[in-house]
């Protein structure tokens, strides 16, 4: 450490007095000290001071650059080294460096630059507000021969693709077409996986995924499927996962998964296709996924379901009741949930089949199964009176809804129960079905669900009670009664927050439930009739003029 410490003293004078020659033997016993104990070495250039020295020796003309540039990124190796290298001043000069046109300055630059700003989201945000980002695109377009700094490239690129803040920058440069151009050039595995890490985070951004698909990435993407779908190495099962992920991130950008989608004439929408029916549970859960991203506006789900991919999909789910990955299951059901947005295309998958099923994954205990089952189904019965009321009456499945209404460990499982009980009340309108729910211990549920912080959920939930109160008021009175109904609906009705809807809906219900001797006697006792009476002077005028009939009903049978 002796050379080290004398070195390190005749560099303070050498860098005074400009001497080169004196002050590259200086900096070859540093790179010499820092090799043989990095650690210790870092220690004793912070200590001596040398540091804000090296600001001034990164000069772009000089011949020593390259080294100092290779010591900082030495030095930075060491966490404790970050902030002093930050604090000595080492960003902006390192910055300016990355325009040089020679080449090993370039790559010692991004090292140092990568090694301080290593884990630190701040010190990245400084560089990229800094605009090293063109800087680096147009890098990696000029030096894509030199392996090197194409690597310190990636690497650079994968750490500040991470921050939201880069990705308006990036989307500005042309990265899109010299990633794909460098991922076509790539023969082994390990390149493609890097180029792989810095465009998945970058695809998160939808101007760039438009770009990607622009510059070709799609058919690249393809060619890594049909090369590894067969492949039994653990790096093709790689490739082939991160090739069908990124495929399916890129159709999760509205325009970029129009453009692929091509009317459903597109040879990419073609391929994808091809995926659902494959012997591959990879490729069987990125074609479903890849259907279920495609099915986001209502002429893409009306050709799909035309052109029988509902079959594909049904296909696919009845070889995964055995084989039970749920993957695939969750993903073909979001599909066919997305299918059935539209109202032309209700009937057709129900004349498909698709609840029968849908119904055979009952059995599911897995909440993100369940919670698309659920989805589906509620979807498919929307506005379809027969289907709704074949569910609704089908002992099994109210049970199970049932069940889950109580899932209060899986938030989502349990509102799509409640949602789909009060669904299958609401189109059947069937006595028969609000019959099934009551026995099935159902409409404590939907008196719960009236009190949801979701209003489209209080909603539904007071309009198939109305239902239930005007079907069959007797079978329910006791459960009524034992859910506190008329405390709930008296809550809703006082309660400046609750919406028109609610209050409108709320005020129907009690005039439902006045047929109940008890549930009358409850309503007297509340004094429904001062809270009615103040909103007739509600602003809306549905809610007043409800108010008013209210009111008069409350008066003639008190």
């Amino acid at each position: 450490m002796d050379n080290l410490s004398d070195a390190l003293a005749k560099l303070k004078l050498a860098s005074t007095d400009s001497a080169s020659d004196s002050v590259e033997s200086c900096l070859d016993c540093l790179l010499k000290a820092l090799i043989n104990n990095n650690a210790e070495a870092s220690v004793k250039i912070q200590e001596m001071g040398i540091l804000p020295l090296f600001s001034t020796l990164l000069n772009p003309q000089s011949s020593c650059t390259p080294k100092v540039a290779n010591i900082i990124a030495e030095v930075a190796k060491n966490e404790f080294m970050r902030t002093p290298c930050v604090e000595a001043g080492l960003i902006p000069p390192l910055t300016q460096l990355l325009n040089s046109t020679d080449q090993e300055i370039l790559l010692q630059t991004g090292r140092a630059l990568g090694n301080i700003c290593y884990d630190s989201h701040s010190l990245q945000g400084q560089l990229i507000s800094m605009g090293v980002i063109p800087t680096l695109v147009k890098l990696l377009g000029i030096h894509s021969h030199n392996a090197a700094l194409t690597e310190m490239c990636l690497i650079a690129f994968g750490n500040l693709a991470e921050l939201e803040s880069s990705k308006e920058q990036f989307a500005s440069t042309n990265i899109a077409e010299e990633l794909v151009r460098l991922f076509q050039k790539q023969v082994e595995h390990e390149k493609k996986e890097m180029i792989f890490e810095v465009l998945a985070p970058l695809a998160e951004n939808d101007a760039i995924k438009l770009q990607m698909v622009e510059a070709g990435l799609v058919e690249c993407l393809l060619e890594v499927v049909a090369q590894t779908v067969d492949g039994k190495r653990e790096e093709d099962v790689a490739q082939l996962k991160t090739a069908s992920d990124l495929m399916v991130l890129l159709l999760l950008g509205d325009e970029s998964m129009q453009k692929l989608f091509e009317g459903g004439k597109g040879s990419v929408f073609q391929r994808v296709l091809s995926w659902i029916p494959s012997h591959n549970h990879q490729l069987q859960l990125a074609g479903a996924l890849a259907i279920a991203n495609f099915a986001r506006n209502d002429g893409n789900c009306i050709h799909m379901v035309d052109t029988g991919i509902v079959q594909k999909l049904l296909e696919l789910l009845d070889r995964h009741i055995d084989e039970g990955n749920v993957t695939v299951q969750h993903a073909a059901l979001s599909a066919l949930r997305n299918l059935a947005i539209p109202v032309v295309n209700k009937s057709k998958m129900l004349s498909a089949g698709v609840a029968d099923v849908v119904l055979k994954f009952l059995q599911s205990e897995m909440p993100p199964v369940q919670f698309k089952l659920l989805g589906t189904l509620r979807m498919l019965i929307d506005t379809q009176v027969e289907a709704a009321d074949q569910l609704g009456t089908n002992g099994k499945l109210v049970e199970r809804l049932v069940e889950w209404c109580e899932a209060k460990d899986h938030a989502g499982v349990m509102g799509e129960s409640n949602r789909l009980l009060s669904a299958l009340i609401r189109h059947s309108k069937s006595k028969d079905v609000v019959r099934t729910v009551i026995q099935g211990g159902g409409v404590k549920h939907l008196v719960t669900m009236a009190t949801s912080e979701h209003m489209i959920m209080q909603n539904e939930a007071l309009v198939a009670l109305g239902l239930i109160a005007a079907l069959d008021l007797v079978a329910a009175e006791k459960d009524f009664e034992e859910a506190n109904l008329i405390a709930v609906l008296h809550k809703l009705l006082s309660d400046e927050r609750s919406a028109p809807e609610i209050k409108y809906n709320s005020m129907i219900l009690i005039c439902a439930v006045m047929g109940s001797e008890p549930l009358h006697k409850e309503i007297q006792s509340r004094a429904f009739i001062d809270v009615v009476s103040k909103l007739r002077s509600h602003e809306n005028k549905t809610v007043s003029h409800q108010a008013s009939l209210t009111e008069q009903r409350l008066t003639a049978q008190s």
